[in-house]
């Protein structure tokens, strides 16, 4: 008797546990090669914390906010959410590949957590979190994938904390140009009218990516290169002013620079000369 009250008891707790973390987390939303859903992190105050998750057969892959030379950046619509004010994506360090035909693209792939920042309109009342997430998933060819997603916001603890703090730890920290950091951008300045050279400081030589953005999303900026022959303690890049929108001047323009190391990644804001 004693021991079937213990296996119940156990066989309650578990039951509990599963419980708890399925109000964390919505039901995988699944196509024919990934999976997407939301996760919440526990419910204090107005500011919250929670996560998109994606899984990906392997050879497969998903793009980040910037693509590269190729593929489709996500793109999410959380309007229809309640007691929801605004919505921040925060993207991890992402990757680079190989596309297929000569040039490279910049995502995911297994498996990511983008952390997302919520602000509730009232910090007492019942948050929902609803999101239509539009992405592609590619191996050879793409494959776009359409998923809706519904989640309230109700633990105090949440099971999914601590995968949140992990994916927040993967996002690239903001730097400054110069800063004296071992992985850091030393100098950008412009080679003649069109081409931009980067000097990135990297302790013992180690493999870094480096990537551009400009002010608005219909900047189609190349990935920086890495130039032979660099100085010294430093991994030279350079990448020409193309893909700016009709009418767009480059002077002035502000960049964003992401910057991926083997460890750590750094984000840099600048106006360029």
């Amino acid at each position: 008797m004693r021991a079937a009250i213990g296996v119940a008891t156990t066989l309650f707790a578990s039951l509990l546990a599963l419980e708890a973390r399925a109000d964390d987390a919505s039901p995988w939303q699944r196509d024919g090669h990934s999976a997407v859903r939301l996760l919440a992190g526990s419910r204090s105050g107005a500011v919250l914390l929670g996560g998109i998750a994606f899984q990906l057969q392997p050879g497969w892959k998903t793009y980040w906010r910037t693509p590269g030379d190729s593929g489709v950046p996500p793109r999410f619509d959380f309007s229809k959410s309640e007691n929801v004010e605004a919505v921040t994506v925060m993207w991890p360090a992402p990757l680079k590949f190989d596309d297929g035909a000569g040039g490279h693209s910049i995502g995911y792939h297994d498996q990511i957590v983008l952390p997302l920042r919520i602000v509730a309109k009232a910090a007492d009342k019942p948050v929902t979190l609803r999101a239509e997430i539009n992405y592609a998933v590619c191996e050879k060819l793409c494959i776009p994938v359409d998923a809706n997603a519904e989640l309230g916001f109700n633990s105090v603890a949440s099971t999914e904390d601590a995968n949140l703090r992990a994916a927040l730890d993967t996002v690239p920290k903001p730097a400054n140009i110069g800063d004296a950091n071992p992985l850091t951008i030393r100098d950008i300045k412009r080679d003649g009218t069109k081409n931009v050279v980067v000097d990135v400081a990297v302790p013992d030589g180690r493999n870094v990516n480096l990537f551009v953005e400009g002010p608005t999303p219909d900047w189609s900026l190349p990935i920086p290169a890495p130039v032979e022959h660099s100085p010294p303690g430093v991994k030279r890049f350079s990448f020409e002013l193309d893909g700016l929108p009709p009418g767009a001047k480059a002077e002035g323009a502000a960049l964003k620079f992401t910057l991926v190391g083997p460890e750590k990644s750094y984000e840099f804001s600048t106006n360029l000369e």
